[in-house]
């Protein structure tokens, strides 16, 4: 395809970046009939895996991280419980709302 032209159609071996897919809804004709074929993106959805199809965002991966993180993470976490508990506001001071 040279030029943004949409003659070729799309391809199998490439995905469609958002100038060509925006051409394609451009010429495509509102009032063309369903294909026979077509699959109604309901049932599409509903076959896939998961609450998301795959194409919509790629799966999480956990990184191996440092155990020194979720050492600050749980300390931070005790430390805003503890001033909560205490009746403080860890932002605007003591809350009169307590």
């Amino acid at each position: 395809m040279d030029g943004g032209s949409v003659d070729d159609g799309p391809s199998e071996d490439r995905p469609l970046d958002d100038a060509e897919l925006s051409a394609l809804a451009l010429q495509a004709d509102p009032d063309a009939p369903i294909a026979e074929d077509a699959v109604p993106l309901s049932v599409y959805l509903a076959s896939a895996p998961g609450p998301l199809p795959g194409w919509y965002m790629p799966a999480a991966i956990a990184r191996p991280g440092n155990p020194w993180r979720l050492a600050v993470v749980v300390g931070l976490v005790a430390v805003f419980l503890t001033i909560e508990a205490m009746g403080l506001c860890s932002t605007y001071g003591q809350s009169l709302f307590h």
